[in-house]
């Protein structure tokens, strides 16, 4: 098990952060942010992290307003 913003997820095989999102069709378009474990992880490190069993990762998304 993974959580996803507080949300359970299977973790059905070993997968980088970016086979993950795919696997689970999140769109992680400019403006996410992704911490694992409270983590921040850069993009470039997304697809060399791999997921273990009981991490937490939290996606923040960028928006505009005032």
């Amino acid at each position: 098990m993974i959580y996803i913003n507080d949300k359970e997820y299977a973790l059905k095989q070993t997968q980088s952060l970016s086979q993950l999102f795919q696997s689970l069709n999140i769109n992680v378009e400019k403006g996410v942010a992704v911490a694992i474990n409270n983590k921040v992880l850069p993009r470039t490190d997304w697809e060399k992290s791999i997921i273990k069993k009981n991490d937490k990762i939290i996606l923040i998304k960028a928006t505009q307003g005032g």
